[in-house]
């Protein structure tokens, strides 16, 4: 297999750096770097990959035309390098995921190419020197990137990836908008956890995509459920009984959303409820309530399509208004 991936963008790109394209020597095909028109151009350059076993950076144009066809401002120049995969290096890093740091990956030299995984206490790989490798690896677990990037060290180039943490996302109350949230969720690759005080309805049964499922007041299972800024805290309780303590604890924490289901009547009776509690105006400014953005959703799915698309807005910090209608930039920007 040969692995093309995206270390560098100068001007607009579809992808971000770290964005990878595979191909096998039977030609099979998988990720993508572009919107069709790189991955056609890196085809080729794989198949001299394979005859020469040696990697090497590319730089690719995107002209103004096919920026515009991928929906980017305008065009840009995106490195790429290309090189094999090792089998061994593979099956090591699919065993070990879990428990990695970062990835790193040398684009000078000799021995471009080189990958190395980083862990905890440990390297798997090398970049050329074993000095390098301990320095590398030493930064990058004091000084963890929040995204990939290019960095210079010991007069080597390298490009060094964290590993990406997948946000959480937490949903309350064992009903089919949260059947349909999960499944739609776990395309988007969160980890979800379903929390309902009634153990007959939150069951493995009932939700098997959920990746745990918790019985419990879900105001006392917030209290100690790890939240960061890109965590996701989603009420479908209808029931203030839970809904205020839950809300309250909610949007006293580091959640980077926080939104629950409802008509609109059933959310002026939660705010009353919520102020009676203590909620203050800037704590209220955190709920988005009636959830989801304004597709006329009906259904448990069309629900959580709106749901969903609305957690990526806040998140990206857009509007979530028509494309058509705006004017600014398409694409949003980097998340860590």
């Amino acid at each position: 297999m040969v692995l093309a991936t995206l270390v560098a963008v100068r001007g607009s790109s579809a992808r971000d750096p770290g964005a990878a394209f595979a191909v096998s020597d039977r030609d099979e095909l998988v990720g993508a770097i572009g919107g069709g028109c790189v991955e056609a151009a890196l085809v080729e350059e794989a198949r001299e990959i394979f005859r020469s076993g040696r990697a090497r950076t590319l730089a690719y144009q995107v002209s103004e035309r096919e920026a515009a066809d991928l929906g980017i401002r305008c065009g840009g120049e995106m490195t790429i390098l290309l090189d094999s995969l090792e089998a061994g290096y593979c099956a090591e890093v699919e065993r070990t995921r879990d428990e990695i740091v970062a990835h790193a990956l040398r684009l000078d030299g000799e021995a471009i190419g080189a990958r190395m995984a980083i862990y905890a206490e440990r390297c798997y790989g090398t970049l050329g020197d074993p000095n390098l490798d301990r320095a590398l690896a030493a930064r990058a677990r004091e000084l963890p990137l929040r995204e990939a990037a290019e960095i210079d060290l010991e007069g080597a180039r390298i490009f060094l990836a964290p590993k990406r943490v997948a946000p959480h996302l937490y949903l309350f109350g064992a009903l089919d908008f949260a059947a349909a949230t999960i499944d739609v969720a776990h395309v988007l690759g969160y980890v979800v956890t379903l929390c309902d005080a009634r153990a007959a309805f939150a069951t493995k049964e009932r939700f098997p995509n959920a990746d745990r499922i918790v019985v419990g007041w879900p105001h006392e299972f917030l209290a100690s459920a790890p939240i960061d800024e890109r965590s996701a805290i989603v009420s479908f309780t209808h029931d203030e009984k839970f809904d205020v303590p839950l809300l309250l604890a909610a949007v006293r924490s580091r959640a980077g959303y926080v939104g629950a289901l409802g008509s609109r009547t059933t959310h002026a009776h939660r705010i009353a409820a919520l102020r009676e509690a203590g909620m203050t105006d800037a704590e209220l400014s955190r709920l988005c309530a009636p959830v989801g953005l304004d597709i006329g959703a009906r259904t448990p799915e069309e629900t959580a399509l709106a749901v969903l698309a609305e957690i990526v807005a806040v998140e990206r910090g857009r509007s979530g208004g028509s494309l058509s209608r705006g004017t600014g930039a398409i694409r949003g920007r980097t998340l860590a």
